[in-house]
């Protein structure tokens, strides 16, 4: 009898080590402890405008050159920015930082970019950076790259930020609305 007990006890406690080792079937949602909305403005040397460009062709392939965008998907360009970030979709209105960084255009036969910048603050509001890094599929409506780090009140930032093009205008001209959730935040 004695025997019995200790096999059932055994079994009772190894049966709960198993269920509580097992991963739960339930799906954690998992919500940002931070959500900003920004807009960035590129505005591409093209000869003509230098008055106004905040980006910059820096490298092109051998048959493009550094004035206009490649060919077809603008393949093998590398551009150089310095952008003004803002509250609203309007060019003109008071900037709150500046989106600092390069994209590569990396595919021939699809229109597609790497991105990898900074968004730097130096406002009331905010102060410091927050740093992305990752691909970006530019026909799609909304694409996510990730949040890698910050500085200032972003310290150690991490997250998503989705992309979605706002406007464009030719090649020349184009917005970004970037809407970050930060998961982690110090």
């Amino acid at each position: 009898m004695g025997t019995k007990i200790l096999i059932s006890v055994l079994s009772l406690f190894f049966l709960i080590f198993i269920s509580s080792a097992s991963p739960s079937h339930k799906t954690r949602t998992r919500r940002p402890c931070k959500r900003l909305v920004f807009y960035f403005h590129d505005v591409i040397y093209n000869g003509k405008n230098s008055k106004n460009a905040t980006a910059a062709i820096i490298g092109a392939p051998a048959w493009g050159n550094k004035t206009i965008l490649a060919g077809k998907n603008h393949f093998g360009d590398l551009v150089v920015f310095d952008d003004p970030i803002t509250l609203d979709n309007n060019l003109h209105s008071t900037p709150v930082g500046r989106a600092q960084g390069f994209y590569i255009y990396d595919k021939k036969d699809i229109f597609t970019a790497w991105l990898g910048f900074s968004f730097v603050f130096n406002s009331t509001e905010h102060k410091g950076s927050i740093n992305f890094a990752g691909a970006d599929p530019l026909m799609n409506k909304t694409r996510d790259i990730s949040v890698v780090g910050g500085t200032g009140d972003f310290f150690m930032a991490r997250g998503v930020a989705t992309l979605m093009t706002d406007a464009f205008e030719g090649e020349v001209y184009f917005r970004l609305r970037v809407d970050i959730k930060l998961y982690e935040c110090w």
